[in-house]
């Protein structure tokens, strides 16, 4: 798989990880978390590194914990999550409790989600990064209207990461925030990749026929398009697209393998999707 190097360290990560909201919270039984584990399993097979969770996706976390250390997957693993909350202690509390859950005394990545009290819970995470309890902080917002606030934080607050939804139907981001994070050496993990109801947004495309410019950039289906449009831009370090189907796992990850589209191509991925 292609990887995108993260600014700050120059660490590789492969373009293509998975997002665990919804998909991830299932009760304890094996008949549930079964299919989890071999998408976790083949995830990992396949080169892909990132998980992304959060303590507000219900049981997510401690799926994706259990899963990986019954596996032996941790060391393969790049695992980023979020705190939620108002206040230092209570900040202190759900980010310790998320590290419980990923069965972790070191966390890939911690965020500031959706931007809640983000300078205090910044202010922690810096000193649980010097600590080497954390090895990248960032933060995170999932509408377009946040581009205000996250444009101050990233020109203010010193992070190595921002989550933030983007898509060939969703380009705010590319306009307003990528820019600074090429000027500022912060990675970007694209959200909601396929779209904001993407179940809607791929049956509507995988009713219509691949056009024949797909080829060029070695897809085989709509989603690939569409990811390949997403980690093409040079500012998104990593797309991590929500599933639990073994299937579109499969699809998914194949948009991180070959060629990726050029400027004059993205616009008519962009154009086709519109």
């Amino acid at each position: 798989m292609l990887s995108r190097a993260i600014p700050s360290s120059g660490e590789a990560l492969p373009l293509i990880g998975l997002g665990t909201w919804q998909t991830f919270d299932v009760g304890a039984n094996e008949s549930a978390r079964a299919p989890l584990r071999t998408i976790l399993q083949t995830f990992v097979e396949a080169g892909a590194a990132v998980i992304d969770s959060s303590p507000m996706y219900g049981r997510s976390e401690d799926v994706v914990g259990d899963i990986a250390a019954d596996l032996g997957l941790r060391g393969r693993l790049f695992l980023a999550t979020k705190v939620w909350t108002k206040g230092r202690a209570d900040g202190i509390r759900q980010m310790e409790q998320s590290m419980r859950k990923l069965r972790v005394d070191r966390l890939d990545l911690m965020q500031v989600h959706n931007l809640v009290d983000a300078r205090t819970h910044l202010d922690t995470l810096r000193g649980w990064k010097a600590d080497g309890r954390v090895r990248y902080i960032g933060i995170t917002h999932y509408t377009a209207h946040g581009a205000a606030a996250i444009a101050e934080l990233l020109a203010t607050e010193d992070v190595d990461f921002v989550q933030i939804n983007y898509g060939p139907a969703e380009r705010d981001a590319e306009r307003r925030l990528f820019p600074l994070t090429i000027d500022r050496g912060i990675a970007v993990l694209a959200n909601r990749p396929l779209g904001g109801d993407s179940r809607y947004l791929m049956k509507r495309l995988r009713s219509r026929p691949l056009p024949a410019w797909a080829a060029e950039i070695d897809c085989v289906s709509w989603p690939q398009i569409v990811l390949k449009f997403v980690v093409s831009h040079p500012a998104v370090t990593c797309a991590i697209p929500a599933t639990s189907r073994l299937d579109h796992l499969r699809d998914n990850l194949q948009a991180g393998i070959g060629r990726l589209p050029d400027s004059e191509l993205r616009e008519r991925i962009a154009a086709a999707i519109r």
